[in-house]
């Protein structure tokens, strides 16, 4: 028995070394953690369960029969955040640069096919240098069940994805199938085909950091939502997203006691919105000041900016904030912003997180490079993801709403369950001055009168009024009364229930 005991410590050792101690040292070098330290710090103390340490490659081919290292090159298994089980699979650079083989991605299959059985969020650490080319078509056939797990679990366990080194090839759509990509600048990149290929096919001569960079995915390309300075900080910053999410589709998301008083008013909110309707303001301070203790977690702050989304909490309750940024583009929607709020929303609607939506908006972005880009589809997404969503949905109108724009932002008539506006709020087909130059074409070349109809214009549907008369709009509030009023009517739509017709799935405007 002493003896078993014995060799089990010994493989355990090695297992732990993974790919040696001169490789750990490198990795250190690089400033990234391996792949345990990183499970370490990701969860609780002492609460990380590890499933398949001994698992080794079948690989014959190449010389691979002589080289067998335990764990073969990714850590899996079960722990707890914050007390909250998750499961983690954590790619280990030192053992065969990551790479994935047939084994590989069983480990990490498993893990995924028993976090879908009892309810409990994935979390991939992604360090790798692709698929195993030893092992030819098993390797590819391993990404290929991953990917499988990735759709099935969709929609049903949260999915949440940390670039921490290279990502390249097939190894990119793994990671781009989950809910949120994280990555870590300077040492982690992700692209489909590396710079050396892209320089022969196209000629173009970029770097791997300029090609699939955190910087570049989070500014550029949309991918990735957030970019840190290092593992340490993606690492805890994951544990703060997991605050806000629920174990599964069938769970509420997870409540923490606030002491921020449900029905605290803020008068700095009265004078937020400037007089001059084309004067600019910035939205997140209307965010800050609405929700729990100011704490806004935003993602893809840099994408999009036209666009603000993240999470927050309300009376303890986890809300996901959608909201127009005047500040820029002067909150127009455009592709890039539809598409962002789009799937966030339908996230938040498969999770069970309510949605509070912060409308100022001229309308939809003009211009050939929208229209040939095919910002009517691209609007419809977001359009589309309102509609069918069934949680609890608060909006309220600060100012601008005007045209198709309108509608999309989660209006009443796309089941806006409580509908706000304050008194700024302009809701109309157009602004004034369009809108009088339309009507009243025959007079445009009659400043006075232009400008007479536009008055007239202005204090007849420039205010929320006429929608409040249709009972589109619930109630006009009082800007400092907003966090009051929001907070009540979640509060009322806790219990809410609303099911769509049955269906097999959508066919939503991709």
């Amino acid at each position: 028995m002493q003896e078993i005991i014995r060799q089990l410590e010994e493989k355990r050792e090695k297992a732990r070394l993974g790919g040696g101690q001169k490789r750990i040292d490198a990795q250190h070098a690089k400033g990234k953690l391996t792949a345990r330290e990183r499970i370490l710090l990701l969860l609780d103390d002492d609460s990380f369960e590890e499933w398949d340490m001994f698992k080794e490659h079948r690989c014959a081919e190449f010389g691979m029969n002589a080289d067998h290292i335990p764990g073969d090159g990714v850590v899996t298994g079960y722990g707890t955040v914050n007390g909250r089980l998750v499961f983690v699979f954590s790619q280990d650079f030192t053992v065969f640069g990551g790479s994935l083989s047939e084994t590989h991605a069983e480990k990490i299959c498993k893990v995924m096919d028993h976090a879908m059985k009892v309810g409990a969020p994935v979390i991939g650490l992604n360090d790798s240098g692709g698929a195993r080319i030893q092992e030819g078509v098993d390797s590819l056939g391993g990404y290929a069940d991953v990917f499988q797990r990735n759709v099935l679990a969709s929609g049903v366990v949260p999915q949440i994805s940390l670039i921490m080194g290279p990502c390249a090839g097939g190894a990119v759509y793994s990671p781009s199938m989950t809910d949120f990509i994280f990555m870590v600048k300077d040492s982690s990149y992700m692209f489909v085909t590396g710079p050396e290929v892209v320089k022969t096919v196209t000629h173009e001569e970029v770097t791997a950091e300029e090609l699939g960079g955190a910087v570049t995915h989070t500014s550029k390309s949309g991918v990735a939502d957030l970019a840190f300075e290092n593992d340490v900080e993606a690492l805890m910053m994951t544990r703060r997203l997991v605050g806000y999410i629920p174990g599964s589709n069938r769970d509420k998301p997870p409540v923490v006691p606030s002491v921020d008083p449900a029905d605290r008013l803020d008068y700095s909110l009265d004078t937020l919105v400037p007089s001059n309707a084309n004067q600019p303001y910035d939205m997140k301070e209307l965010i800050v000041k609405m929700v729990d203790d100011g704490d806004f977690f935003e993602l893809q702050p840099d994408y999009a900016k036209n666009i603000i989304i993240g999470f927050a909490r309300m009376e303890g309750a986890p809300v996901g904030i959608v909201a127009n940024q005047p500040l820029v583009l002067a909150g127009c929607l455009d592709i890039k912003s539809s598409i962002k709020a789009a799937r966030f929303v339908r996230f938040c609607d498969a999770f069970n997180i309510p949605v509070v939506t912060l409308v100022d908006v001229p309308g939809f972005m003009p211009g050939t490079a929208q229209e040939y880009g095919g910002i009517i589809k691209h609007g419809a997404k977001l359009l589309y993801a309102y509609a069918e969503c069934t949680v609890p949905k608060v909006t309220l109108i600060t100012r601008k709403a005007y045209g198709g724009a309108y509608d999309v932002m989660s209006s009443k008539h796309l089941r806006g369950d409580v509908n706000f506006a304050w008194p700024s709020a302009e809701i109309a087909v157009m602004g004034p001055k369009g809108a009088v130059e339309i009507i009243f074409r025959e007079e445009k070349n009659d400043p006075e009168k232009i400008a007479e109809r536009e008055a007239m214009y202005k204090q007849r549907f420039a205010n929320p009024f006429v929608a409040g008369a249709r009972g589109f709009i619930d109630d006009v509030i009082m800007p400092h009364e907003t966090r009051k009023r929001i907070c009540r009517s979640l509060s009322m739509l806790k219990d809410k229930q609303l099911e769509n017709p049955w269906r097999k799935h959508g066919n939503i405007p991709l």
